[in-house]
């Protein structure tokens, strides 16, 4: 059973939780700039250890030092629970 899809309204009472965090259409998205491409690649890095972790997986797009996140669950189609974790596991980084 798919994790319960939230609504726009709960997604959007729930941002103040997270750090920089916006919701857009379907998901909720981080852009996090860093130092070099490589400070970039080694936080992609450490995002990917707790994605594999938690079995959830954010889309990732890297330019040079910019890194933007995308959080949704495909098999919701939408934002979940799951999404909020994930997020959260990331600002700790």
């Amino acid at each position: 059973m798919p994790p319960t899809l939230l609504s726009a309204d709960q997604v959007q009472a729930r941002l103040h939780e997270l750090k920089g965090w916006s919701f857009q259409g379907s998901a909720i998205s981080k852009k996090v700039e860093l130092k070099d491409f490589v400070r970039a690649m080694g936080f992609v890095n450490s995002v990917a250890l707790l994605a594999e972790g938690m079995d959830h997986h954010p889309d990732i797009d890297i330019r040079w030092n910019r890194v933007v996140l995308t959080l949704s669950t495909h098999s919701a189609g939408g934002v979940t629970e799951n999404d909020f974790k994930l997020a959260k596991a990331i600002d700790g980084l």
